[in-house]
């Protein structure tokens, strides 16, 4: 700046004189030192004041109401200090006022802000999944860091990108409709499932939970949510249900099993029993059967000696027990259909394996009939003559 002021009057001399003379020399070099000296001056009595004055401002945005505004020899400077010093004044009884210390109006919002910021992020990076945010397109405009965990992407790499773009085509058409939907409607996102295919081609399941969000107009900005990852629950069910399916299927084995073996019984008993004693023309309660009494949820009532002997059990424990307890292959909604029809047709016969004690099995033929009078249901077990037969 002293540089700057000090060559004006070299270029007007310089100008009239034409640099011709010895003399015009030693006048430049005399009147350039002069005016620089002078330039200093005046520069340093302006801009030291200036800079200091700027100093203390920052000072004062930290929070720091008790720095010492200097007077100064200019003027305009003054009246800036004093407006300075005016405003201070001002700060400093409202901080009294309200009763607040003036580190906590600067630094410990600073501190707040951080906290929460930190809150915020270790929220975020708890959640199993992500957190994200889109414009009203549906393209993100905010992923949480934690993306990266289950589709390998960054978040800079989704941003830009539509929150379809991630989707298995199979789901993003419901995708759609699901957000379509929710922003004209103004309503929640909830437990939408959708099939994400990650940056090295892994795919997982989500469950997608989001609101939309608008301006004070009412103009849809765009979404916020979160995608939660389900896949272990996808695959924990796909294996149950599996299961369930093999289970139906080894049942209905098991069932015919026990028709044929009915079958072949009732051929042997045909050929060996004189046909006034066919077996299936009565049931007898002689000491080869097991009888029992149930209600119409299955509980035993009462048993003979030969039922809770057979299975093991003392009487008292057997009373205390439901049938579906001691039945191996149906549960007791299967048992409680039984018993409406035995009600229905009056009895019902049927093979099933019944659970000792132990935790060995008994293959067995059941008889339940239904007793209008006393309203309660009589069992007849008897044991399969077919597995005796393989037991000896």
């Amino acid at each position: 700046m002293c540089l700057a002021i000090s060559t004006i009057p070299i270029g007007i001399i310089g100008g009239i004189q034409g640099f011709q003379s010895d003399e015009s020399l030693i006048l430049i070099a005399l009147i350039f030192g002069v005016t620089f000296c002078v330039s200093f001056l005046i520069s340093f009595f302006i801009s030291r004041p200036i800079e200091k004055l700027t100093k203390n401002i920052d000072e004062i945005s930290k929070g720091k109401f008790d720095v010492n505004l200097e007077s100064g020899e200019i003027y305009e400077i003054n009246n800036l200090t004093e407006s300075l010093n005016r405003v201070m004044a001002s700060l400093k009884l409202a901080v009294f006022r309200v009763g607040v210390k003036k580190g906590e109006i600067f630094e410990d919002a600073v501190k707040a802000k951080e906290t929460y910021e930190k809150k915020q992020q270790d929220l975020l990076n708890s959640i199993n999944g992500w957190a994200w945010e889109t414009d009203s397109k549906a393209i993100y405009t905010f992923v949480s860091k934690n993306v990266a965990h289950y589709l390998e992407y960054s978040p800079d790499e989704l941003i830009g990108k539509s929150i379809f773009d991630l989707m298995d085509q199979e789901y993003v058409k419901n995708a759609k409709n699901a957000f379509s939907e929710a922003g004209g409607k103004k309503k929640p996102i909830k437990n939408l499932e959708s099939y994400n295919i990650s940056k090295n081609g892994d795919k997982l399941w989500t469950l997608i939970n989001g609101v939309p969000f608008y301006s004070d107009n009412g103009e849809l900005l765009g979404f916020r949510g979160v995608d939660t990852d389900i896949t272990p629950e996808k695959e924990a069910y796909a294996k149950i249900k599996n299961l369930n399916t093999e289970l139906s299927s080894l049942k209905g084995k098991v069932t015919e099993l026990l028709n044929q073996r009915d079958k072949s019984k009732s051929t042997a008993l045909e050929v060996l029993t004189p046909k006034k004693k066919k077996v299936d023309e009565k049931w007898s309660e002689d000491e080869f059967d097991s009888v029992f009494l149930l209600d119409e949820n299955a509980n035993i009532l009462d048993c003979n000696d030969n039922m809770h002997k057979r299975l093991g059990y003392s009487k008292s424990e057997i009373l205390s027990l439901n049938l579906s307890d001691i039945d191996a292959l149906e549960g007791k909604k299967d048992i409680v259909n039984k018993i409406k029809k035995a009600k229905k047709d009056g009895v019902i016969t049927f093979k099933t394996i019944h659970k000792r004690k132990d935790g060995s099995a008994i293959l067995v033929q059941q008889n339940l009939q239904y007793n209008k009078e006393e309203k309660y249901f009589k069992g007849i077990v008897r044991e399969d003559y077919a597995l005796k037969k393989n037991k000896n």
